[in-house]
């Protein structure tokens, strides 16, 4: 039997190499192991859990309630309401995207214009996203209701607050508009947009794996600030339907009124026309945007020998019983001859004679008598060529050149209107400076921010009360400009501009008025000369004449229809409206005998002659290069480097005229209140005298109401019944007809004897009340 061998046993070292391979390898491993997890979880941790939140959770941001815009009766004039917005998850939608973005697209693209809600547009913003796309936004409740009952998968409605204006087009270029996004884009909205927008909040949502919500966390947004103006909205609306009237019957390009209580520079109205519809921000015309009360400026003509004749009155010690050679109407100096109108042969009169008649020599005189620094001076004092910090955007400082860039004949230019160019604010806030005694008063529109709204006690009304006293501490940028003496000798002299010279079409009933008219030739910004055919017609005066508790500027930019195209026969009537329906609405005690109004005396063809436009030509040249010395924000600057400048004095474009003002009572009124009207009795012929009256149409104000599940419904359909305004003076008729939620069109003056509708008639809420006034 063969020897077995004996078996072999391993080594130390076979043993120790073969620990050490496999002691490697799992060191080796996990290490691999760390690494990848500290990769995962320290270097890519927020990477993961930004891509956890996304698929586990869904982050809104709450929109802030913007703040409210009320005048200074409280009256909202812009607010926020709830309403729906419409979103598709098209993750969701599948292979059903198409099908879904054309049957959304018939019920929510009602507005051709609007390419957002277009088909197309839908499909495509499905087509890019595949957790959130928006379908429509703010719509209204009954398309929102349409889209509701669709019960598509997919499709959801979420709340945002939508801006709204109640009163539509009132007060449009002050107030302005929102975007899409509720940014601010014009007037107080933009300029006050951080401090009206608010704190967005934030709500979180937790899914499950098949998206469903699981819970939610919410932290609330904070709300805007709240703005009280200083506008009144009753005599808003008197300047506007004046001035839409106005420009109805002279054809119009444009046309401003601003009403200012000359005592604290608060603006009361500030009206422009053509205006724009900001609850409709897709429709607006781009000309009808611009706040011509602020940021364009034209050629004063002679409302700026107020300048003139208050300085010399001031500085030089000229009075109103000094004589003034006019030299037959003619004046020449350094070359230049400067005439009075061509009717006009003015020889050695009073100054008074010679400010009522609007001479040119008379006014030039006077300039001369100040030479050309304290001229300037005086200018400047006034507030012009300087911006006067009213709280609205896109204030231009207008045109003001120096004395050492005037030419050898500016000065004369200057003090008939010429070489400068103005802002209406600018020019009411002059004549407010007369008609206060002398101490200029910054313009303001902004009463005060607050974070109350409307029904708390801490926040009240400001009705406006006319006062006769400054305030007792003047505002920052008051100064006094001319000595109160100057005041009384200047209010006296522009009281018979209207009793004698060329502002009588700006006579009241029963109140005192003075004032100064002026037409200015426009410029063409082509050839850098005058037009002989388009003109610029205005009026700035103030009433009573004792106790001024109103000043009213109005400019109307090229009329193209009538006998006279002067400023006292355009401007002149719309002031003489404006002041007497306010000054009656505030309760103004009268300082003159009321007289029967048989018919308005219209100005002889001699009377507004003397209010044409001189022929002579300034500087404009030296006018159109001082625009490159304005900041690089002035608007006038901006639009001088474009070829079609937007300044209605410097660039005329072209905007329809306002429809032609139906003759009868019932055509003016909506189908629903003229429906209502014969309904309760009524009869399709007006009461006497107001068949041929000029009315404004009837608004209907809706009223914004908030149903259990918080939408917010906008009816227009709410009926009142409308009081008996007989035997009533305006301002209880407007404060009556307040109350019951209508708006008064007020015709003639005194005491109401008639109206339409009738008392008693249910008419929709808002509507516009036409109430006649007689002795």
């Amino acid at each position: 039997m063969p020897r077995q061998m004996p078996r072999q046993s391993l080594t130390a070292p076979i043993r120790r190499v073969r620990f050490t391979y496999v002691a490697m390898f799992f060191i080796v491993w996990t290490a691999a192991i760390g690494l990848r997890l500290f990769w995962l979880q320290v270097v890519r941790h927020q990477d993961f859990v930004k891509r956890a939140a996304l698929q586990q959770q869904r982050t809104f941001e709450v929109a802030p309630r913007r703040g409210v815009l009320y005048d200074r009766n409280l009256r909202e004039l812009a607010m926020t309401v709830l309403v729906d917005s419409v979103y598709a998850v098209p993750s969701e939608l599948g292979e059903n995207r198409e099908n879904a973005a054309e049957i959304l697209a018939k019920i929510v693209h009602a507005d051709a214009q609007d390419n957002f809600t277009s088909q197309p547009q839908i499909l495509a913003r499905f087509t890019a996203s595949k957790n959130f796309a928006w379908v429509a936004r703010r719509l209204d409740p009954e398309t929102a209701n349409r889209v509701r009952e669709l019960n598509l998968h997919g499709i959801y409605l979420q709340k945002e607050f939508k801006r709204f204006y109640p009163n539509n087009d009132l007060a449009a270029q002050v107030l302005g508009y929102v975007g899409t996004d509720d940014t601010g884009l014009g007037g107080l909205e933009r300029q006050f947009d951080q401090d009206m927008h608010g704190e967005p909040g934030h709500m979180l949502t937790a899914l499950d794996a098949k998206r469903h919500v699981l819970g939610s966390e919410e932290s609330q947004p904070q709300p805007g600030e709240n703005l009280v103006l200083t506008i009144d909205s009753n005599i808003q609306h008197m300047a506007e339907a004046a001035l839409d009237a106005q420009m109805d019957k002279v054809k119009a390009l444009h046309g401003t009124v601003v009403v200012q209580d000359p005592h604290t520079g608060q603006i009361l109205a500030l009206a422009i026309s053509p205006r724009f519809d900001p609850n409709d921000s897709r429709h607006m015309q781009p000309g009808s945007l611009t706040n011509l009360a602020v940021s364009d400026v034209y050629e004063p003509g002679s409302t700026f020998k107020l300048v003139a004749y208050s300085a010399a009155i001031d500085a030089a010690g000229v009075q109103p019983t000094d004589m003034v050679d006019c030299q037959g109407g003619a004046m020449t100096m350094y070359g230049r001859t400067l005439h009075d109108d061509k009717t006009d042969h003015f020889g050695v009169v009073t100054v008074q004679y010679a400010l009522e008649h609007s001479s040119d020599v008379g006014a030039a005189k006077m300039a001369l008598k100040l030479g050309n620094q304290k001229f300037y001076d005086y200018m400047h004092s006034y507030g012009f060529g300087d911006r006067s910090g009213i709280e609205l955007p896109s204030e231009t400082r207008g045109l003001l050149r120096t004395p050492k860039r005037w030419g050898a004949t500016s000065i004369l230019s200057m003090a008939i209107g010429q070489e400068v160019g103005v802002t209406p604010v600018q020019l009411v806030t002059m004549v407010s400076t007369i008609a206060n005694g002398g101490v200029y008063m910054p313009p303001h529109v902004l009463l005060q921010s607050t974070d109350e709204m409307k029904g708390d006690p801490r926040l009240q009304p400001a009705a406006f009360r006319p006062s006769n006293q400054l305030p007792d501490k003047l505002p920052d940028g008051a100064h006094r400009v001319i000595k109160e003496l100057t005041s009384a000798k200047m209010r006296m002299m522009m009281e018979g501009i209207v009793t004698e010279g060329t502002g009588k079409e700006a006579r009241l009933n029963g109140y005192s008025s003075a004032g100064k008219t002026g037409t200015a030739q426009k410029i063409d910004v082509a050839t850098h000369t005058y037009s002989h055919t388009k003109l610029v017609a205005s009026f700035a005066g103030f009433a009573p004449v004792s106790a001024p508790a109103i000043a009213v500027t109005v400019v109307i930019d090229n009329p193209t229809v009538g006998a006279s195209k002067y400023g006292g026969a355009v401007s002149a009537p719309v002031f003489a409206q404006v002041a007497q329906q306010v000054l009656e609405y505030l309760g103004v005690p009268h300082d003159r005998p009321l007289t029967p109004q048989k018919g308005a005396k219209v100005a002889s063809d001699k009377e507004v002659a003397d209010d044409s436009p001189n022929e002579n030509t300034g500087d404009l040249e030296a006018m159109f290069a001082d625009v490159n010395n304005l900041p690089a924000d002035d608007p006038l600057r901006a639009s001088a480097t474009q070829e079609a400048a937007q300044s209605p004095a410097l660039a005329p474009t072209s905007v329809a005229a306002n429809s032609s003002v139906k003759s009868s009572v019932m055509q003016l009124l909506p189908k629903k209140v003229a429906d209502a009207f014969r309904a309760n009795g009524g009869s399709d012929t007006p009461a006497p005298d107001t068949a041929n009256a000029s009315l404004v149409a009837p608004k209907i104000v809706p009223e914004s109401q908030t149903r259990g599940n918080g939408t917010v419904v906008v009816d227009s359909v709410k009926r009142v019944a409308v009081p008996s305004f007989e035997g009533a003076a305006l301002r209880t008729v407007v404060e009556e007809a307040g109350r019951a939620g209508l708006r008064v069109q007020p015709l003639g003056s005194g005491l109401a004897r008639q109206q339409v509708p009738v008392a008693g008639t249910m008419v929709p809420e808002g509507t516009q009340v036409a109430v006649r006034f007689s002795r």
